[in-house]
């Protein structure tokens, strides 16, 4: 191959090499910012709502009951992990006493067939209520959350590999320019 042609091929690849390096700070900035923006917004929503876990020794918030959510007591839900946490081992819990463990859908029904039962009525408006925080605390609070949590593993990936490319294209400059 002639000097021409390898000169050439490098200068193609050093300058392929700059644009990748580019795209991948371009991504990265991206992916960063869409982290600090989710996981922002999902602590200031969450904290805005004043959502408690009750306060250690509260009779609510007994040892027995609920051993896995104990480091969370008397805290604000106020990030995916705490949002989670309440859902399904705070909320959860409780829902699952209502109605012997029936889920909204199935009281609803039978409060259908029978609306004069106020007993099912009020079990009905009672698992509504605490499905439908539950459902936004995990979907609303803890899916965003991890979702930030992703773009900002692929912002470190990003940046990381742009780090890898200007070492690439610092070595092929490095080449392209020492004399054949």
């Amino acid at each position: 191959m002639a000097k021409r042609d390898r000169k050439t091929i490098d200068k193609v690849f050093v300058l392929l090499g700059v644009v990748a390096t580019a795209v991948l700070i371009a991504a990265g900035s991206i992916a960063l910012y869409a982290h600090n923006f989710t996981v922002r917004n999902v602590h200031d929503e969450l904290a805005a709502q004043k959502v408690y876990f009750p306060p250690k020794g509260s009779p609510a918030f007994d040892p027995k009951e609920f051993p896995d959510i104990q480091q969370y007591a008397g805290q604000l839900v106020d990030n995916g992990p705490k949002a989670k946490a309440y859902a399904n081992g705070f909320i959860g819990r409780h829902l699952e006493k209502i109605a012997g463990g029936k889920t909204y859908s199935e009281v609803s029904a039978m409060a259908m067939a029978d609306p004069t039962n106020t007993v099912l009525q009020q079990q009905k408006a009672t698992l509504f209520q605490g499905e439908t925080l539950r459902g936004i605390l995990l979907g609303d609070g803890y899916a965003y959350w991890v979702i930030g949590q992703i773009a900002g593993y692929a912002a470190i990936a990003s940046f990381s590999g742009a780090v890898v490319m200007a070492v690439l294209v610092a070595l092929g400059w490095r080449h392209m320019r020492k004399p054949q």
